[in-house]
């Protein structure tokens, strides 16, 4: 196919011929799942999502639909990939041998919990009875049992026996939405639950197979209680709640004691933790970090971090914690002193572009709102971050002689960074009304050519002191999603919501050729020898176009559900990546116009992929903030190595 004589003989070569009854079903079988070799990202929002393993080796935190398992030793990954939507809440047993996780999905559709054995990282039950979401979960001190409570359009708290994976009893949770439940420390057979206006503490009758409740009297108190914490001797529970104080509740017989401190925090007491010598370590929902002492019901010391604190474990002597916030970052501190040094930083908002330097994997560039940051593909490490306060990066790229990364804002400004200290470089002011929403450099990085939401398609002339524009092409009537430019310079194409692609002559600044289709085209690539072009857009098709002519080669069905965004091409033009709406990124085969392998780990829509220029492994980029690391199937990596044509 690729020997074509010329381009126009090529489009015809390829063109497809009709598929053969239970085509699509082959091609199915075909498809292998991609190995998820490393994420970049913490999910800040759930609580008490950041645990501490009991081996003091493991970070465990959810990410979208996956659970990451981080060595801290050894700096490796592990990953427990199961849910098909994302994991709302996660606890570990006592010993450390079972770990559960709960998702949240769609209303009207059953949430599950899985129980993992952490050992083997293999599934163990899937517990399946909660509908919409799964809130809290915790297991009994001798991991007979979990008991596990669904989310406010299910309100039931259901104990189930672990080792046989079968609900035991189930209840309503309360009158009103319940947000957390605990065991307690000594007992099998006794809980607390706590949420909007209540807390009660439950007897579990496992002859009668019951759940029988006491209800906390709390006096005048109203209070919306989050997460509860009980006392090493299963005396006292204390409520955090989202007033600002903690409720100091005795359990035998359930009653209202006392709260701390006498001045709230504000936004809320977020998370508890309780130190051995019976202090604790609360987070609130300003980023305040406070040691309390129970006994003398007082603030002894306290902290800030950045963010709203979302989760505080730690480890086994109590001396240290880690901590994770809602801006996703995970700090370690010291329990006696509160000193909280930041360990672990990325994105905890959309991310709208990936970029690698040319010919260079080891280092790759993202773009989100407020901020550009540059990450170490091996060590996953953050190496610089490039903030503008209260804009949105729309998309980036580096110059090829790899001396600057350009970028375009919501501001309507191209801002120009210097790569190693991220000083601005320069800026071009106005550059496109309402935003500049895609570009692309040319190889001798004397231009860039750029698009703005409005439609138009500006190439400008970069100097050594100066910048200008050199054309202002305005033919699109709606955003510009993509722009790609030839190796050799001569031709540009832009690809626009309004249902075209314009390849664009930039000596002459005239077009050359234009592409139609009834659909939204969000992304665009040349095929190596440039004699086709790629596309896909919101019509969920991947769309194969001759350079020559522009007529319609061939239409692949790219997508089940929602519109494709990204597209990435291998250096050979044999493979090539395509992500969206669906949350999978998929690989393709070019000639076969076959899905060769996927990828599931997102659990939003996938905003942006790259293959890295050594072609051994994808970078993806979704809407939740996550970056993900994939590796290529090895028969593939060769094949991309191929020379073109």
């Amino acid at each position: 196919l690729k020997a074509a004589v010329s381009p126009s003989a090529r489009s015809s070569a390829s063109r497809p011929r009709a598929p053969a009854p239970g085509g699509e079903q082959t091609a199915e079988m075909q498809e292998q799942e991609l190995e998820l070799q490393a994420v970049i990202g913490f999910k800040g929002n759930v609580p008490q999502g950041l645990v501490l393993h009991p081996d003091q080796e493991h970070l465990i935190f959810p990410l979208g639909c996956t659970v990451v398992l981080r060595n801290l030793v050894k700096k490796t990954q592990s990953f427990l990939q199961g849910h098909d939507n994302q994991v709302n809440c996660i606890t570990v047993s006592k010993s450390g041998r079972l770990l559960a996780s709960g998702q949240k999905t769609f209303m009207g559709f059953p949430a599950d919990i899985i129980i993992w054995d952490f050992a083997a990282r293999q599934e163990m039950h899937r517990l399946c009875l909660h509908k919409v979401a799964v809130t809290s979960l915790s297991f009994s001190p001798d991991e007979t049992y979990l008991a596990t409570l669904g989310g406010q359009d299910d309100n039931s708290l259901v104990v189930w026996e672990v080792d046989k994976g079968t609900a035991v009893c189930g209840t309503p949770a309360a009158t009103d939405t319940a947000h957390c439940v605990q065991f307690f420390n000594h007992t099998e057979f006794s809980l607390v639950t706590g949420g909007n206006y209540h807390v009660i503490v439950w007897q579990f009758d496992l002859a009668n197979k019951k759940l029988r409740p006491t209800q906390v009297n709390l006096g005048q108190q109203k209070r919306v209680t989050t997460n509860v914490l009980i006392d090493h001797n299963d005396e006292f529970c204390y409520c955090g709640t989202t007033t600002g104080d903690i409720l100091q509740v005795a359990l035998e017989r359930g009653l209202f004691k006392q709260c701390v401190p006498k001045k709230c925090f504000s936004l809320g007491v977020t998370c508890q933790s309780l130190l051995p010598d019976g202090d604790i370590i609360a987070g609130t929902g300003d980023g305040t970090i406070a040691r309390i002492s129970p006994s003398a019901m007082k603030v002894k010391d306290q902290c800030q971090v950045l963010g709203g604190v979302t989760s505080v474990t730690l480890t086994s002597d109590g001396s240290h914690f880690f901590c994770g916030t809602t801006l996703s970052n995970i700090y370690w501190a010291d329990s006696s002193t509160l000193t909280a040094e930041l360990r672990n930083t990325c994105h905890h908002e959309r991310i709208n572009d990936v970029s690698f330097p040319s010919g260079y994997s080891e280092v790759f560039a993202t773009c989100s709102i407020t901020d550009i940051r540059v990450w170490n593909a091996t060590t996953r490490q953050e190496l610089l971050r490039i903030q503008v306060p209260n804009m949105e990066c729309y998309c980036m790229d580096f110059m090829r002689d790899g001396k600057s990364i350009v970028s375009g804002w919501s501001d309507g400004k191209i801002r120009a960074f210097l790569p190693q200290s991220g000083k601005l470089l320069y800026a071009i002011n106005d550059a496109h009304k309402n935003g500049v929403t895609a570009m692309a450099t040319s190889s001798d990085c004397g231009r860039i050519v750029s698009g703005g939401m409005e439609g138009e398609v500006r190439v400008w002339r970069i100097g050594q002191q100066t910048q200008t524009m050199d054309a202002s092409l305005k033919e699109h009537r709606n955003r510009v999603w993509c722009i790609k430019i030839r190796a050799d310079d001569s031709q540009a194409v832009s690809a626009s919501a309004d249902g075209s692609c314009i390849i664009w002559d930039l000596s002459t600044k005239t077009r050359s050729l234009c592409l139609f289709e009834s659909t939204l085209f969000k992304s665009i690539v040349y095929h190596p020898d440039e004699s086709q072009l790629l596309t896909t857009g919101s019509d969920r098709k991947i769309g194969y176009w001759d350079t020559f002519d522009g007529q319609a080669i061939r239409m692949l069905e790219g997508s089940d559900e929602g519109e494709l965004t990204t597209l990435s091409i291998s250096q050979s033009g044999s493979h090539y990546v395509s992500g969206g709406e669906e949350r999978l990124l998929k690989l393709w085969d070019y000639d076969e116009g076959v899905c060769k392998a996927i990828g599931v780990g997102h659990s939003g829509a996938i905003t942006a992929a790259a293959i890295s220029p050594d072609q051994t492994f994808i970078v993806s980029a979704g809407a939740e903030g996550a970056i993900m690391i994939w590796t290529v199937p090895p028969e593939i990596v060769d094949k991309c190595h191929e020379p073109v044509g």
